[in-house]
């Protein structure tokens, strides 16, 4: 026999009853029914009843065994009465009736109960996170997201792409968030930096005639934490392919993820091809580039309705380049109470709004509100057209700026869903959102800038950046969204190094610039580069999409704190002055750090360097290297 099991916790069925078995695992739950004990042991599998009689010579011994403590047992399989049958447990026709004992991990009392969910502080939790991954829901949502990559691996190799490993030491990028550095010991004063995702490593396998490559990479970002996104570190589905336009691209996300979700989900999952937004129409609309459309509601733009309106705050709003936007809410009238009407003003001007004016029509069509009162009975019949207005509703209006009415617009869209439970929970609703622009306006320098990914192919090439506005021109740029949580940004890629020039020139860079920050890239486009483009799903948000928890901590197995603090392992932590000798780094206390010592100290440690720059290349010119 085994020398800890013969079958796992979470393996024996009433086909097994009679034969003598060695199970190992933790006491879930100790129960004392009259003299004789039930324990429930578990393990990764699942739990079995283990039945001990006061006969057996180690009964006294389990007064000493705390909960969590690992205990291995030999004994024969019963079946149970029909009355104690439990159909909660894949177990639950059977128990163990143990004849030996053995102690394999005695534990000292645990700092919070494993089995009832007691509401520890997260702090305890993260602390002591091998104790909360024995959790059945944590630990369930961790061996689903096993699962998940493993499915995930499967569908990539089945729609013909190959999996390659990028560098996780490289150099700093200049754009996007900010790095992590990692010293170099062998070169002082120099640094790596772990990479925020291989973009350029996975754009130099197209440029190398490798295809269709991906990748479950890990990913370091110093940003801070959010609900759906970990700081430090993530995982993602890194995808990307040659020779394709941004359909072939949603073409594969589309057959994975309607083969991957319903794989882990009993919800309803959207139906390929997913709805394409416009990003401006998703602003107008939504408020958002990331809207839920579980949410049936909207913004409707009725700025122009407004231009000339008896409604001299609308009209003038309007006339100054602003918007006015309303949303209609089906069947609340007669249904909410006043209260309710004054709750959802409160919350618009806590979101910014001067107010959230409405008119209401009843069940039997009468008209009320403060605005009606300003408009005339055709412009009354014109917005209930436009809004589809029908008897029970009510329709808000809220008048800004044009960012600010949306941006407003889009969170009283989700408290109006929230507060009337119009959210079905049921379902994954997908969409992607098309046609970012490529350049915005600073608003401070009013100068010329990259609105989002400053790599994209420009739609229209170079005929477009010659001749177009440049805030009229649009980039083969795209987002997956999924309930309003963004899963991945991505684009066809910019692989044409005159096009990338002119690009940058309008953005106020020059062509030394661009050869300065972007040479590897530049240098091997100029080498005979494909057209190729990609994209990569969050595999943390997936996981947390599909585990339905609210916080993407829940599905990672040893997340950071939103503090960026690892506290199981004391991470990050001082480390001695040995290992900082080793690579010339020198703490600087804060309060120094822009001061005129840390100056110093820095112009010093740079002139000792570059000497020693220069003794190093007079050896290597005397030694003929």
């Amino acid at each position: 026999m085994h020398e800890f099991r013969t079958h796992t916790c979470g393996e024996l069925r009433k086909a097994d009853v009679g034969k003598e078995v060695r199970v190992s695992g933790w006491i879930n739950s100790v129960r004392d029914h009259g003299g004789v004990i039930f324990i429930d042991l578990r393990d990764h599998y699942g739990k079995t009843q283990i039945v001990i009689d006061p006969k057996m010579d180690f009964y006294q011994e389990l007064d000493r065994w705390r909960p969590e403590t690992v205990l291995c047992f030999t004994g024969h399989v019963v079946a149970r009465e029909e009355s104690t049958i439990n159909p909660k447990l894949a177990t639950g026709e059977i128990e163990i009736v143990a004849e030996q004992m053995e102690v394999l991990g005695e534990s000292e009392v645990i700092p919070f109960q494993i089995v009832k969910d007691e509401g520890a502080p997260e702090a305890l939790r993260l602390k002591y996170r091998f104790l909360d991954l024995r959790r059945d829901k944590l630990h369930d949502n961790i061996v689903m997201r096993s699962k998940l990559i493993q499915a995930i691996r499967k569908k990539m190799w089945d729609l013909g792409f190959n999996e390659y490993q990028t560098p996780i030491l490289t150099s700093s990028s200049p754009e996007g968030a900010r790095d992590y550095l990692v010293p170099s010991r062998v070169h002082p004063g120099q640094f790596y930096a772990l990479p925020q995702a291989p973009q350029q490593f996975k754009q130099l396998l197209m440029v190398a005639g490798f295809d269709r490559y991906f990748q479950i990479a890990p990913c370091f970002r110093d940003e801070d934490a959010r609900a759906d996104r970990s700081p430090g570190e993530f995982y993602q589905l890194d995808v990307e392919m040659s020779f394709v336009t941004q359909e072939d691209v949603f073409a594969v996300i589309e057959s994975l993820l309607m083969d991957i979700f319903p794989k882990f989900t009993t919800k309803k999952v959207d139906e390929a091809p997913f709805v394409r937004i416009p990003f401006r129409e998703a602003m107008d609309k939504y408020g958002s580039d990331k809207p839920d459309l579980r949410n049936p509601l909207f913004m409707i733009n009725l700025s122009e309705m407004f231009r000339n309106s008896g409604f001299k705050a609308f009209a003038a709003t309007v006339q100054n380049g602003g918007s006015v936007k309303g949303i209609r809410v089906p069947g609340v009238v007669g249904v909410q109470p006043r209260t309710w009407y004054d709750k959802m003003e409160a919350f618009a001007k806590e979101c910014g709004s001067k107010g959230l004016g409405y008119i209401t029509w009843s069940k039997e069509g009468e008209r009320k509100g403060p605005i009606a009162k300003f408009m005339s009975e055709e412009e009354i019949a014109e917005l209930m057209k436009v809004a589809g207005i029908e008897n029970g509703d009510a329709l808000f209006f809220i008048a800004d700026k044009t960012e600010a009415a949306n941006q407003i617009g889009g969170k009283v869209l989700t408290r109006f869903a929230d507060t009337l439970d119009l959210i079905d929970r049921n379902v994954f609703k997908f969409c992607w959102i098309v046609d970012f622009p490529m350049f915005e306006k600073d608003p401070e320098t009013e100068q010329i800038i990259f609105s989002h990914n400053p790599f994209s192919m420009p739609q229209g090439g170079m005929d477009a950046l010659v001749n177009k506005d440049p805030l009229d021109i649009l980039a083969y740029q795209y987002d997956i969204v999924c309930n309003g949580i963004e899963l991945s940004s991505g684009a066809i890629r910019n692989h044409r190094p005159e096009i990338m020039y002119k690009a940058f020139e309008i953005a106020g860079y020059t062509r030394e610039t661009v050869d300065e920050k972007f040479g590897g890239m530049m240098h091997a486009f100029k080498l005979g580069a494909p057209p190729h483009g990609g994209i990569a799903p969050g595999v943390d948000r997936m996981a947390m999409l599909l585990a339905d928890e609210p916080n993407i901590r829940e599905v990672i197995a040893f997340p950071f704190n939103q503090q960026a603090q690892d506290l199981m392992m004391n991470a990050p932590a001082n480390v001695d002055m040995k290992q900082l000798r080793e690579l010339r780094i020198i703490p600087v206390p804060q309060e120094l750090r822009y001061e005129e010592t840390y100056k110093e100290l820095y112009e010093r440690a740079s002139k000792i360097r570059e000497a020693e720059a220069a003794a190093q290349a007079a050896a290597d010119s005397a030694a003929g290297v």
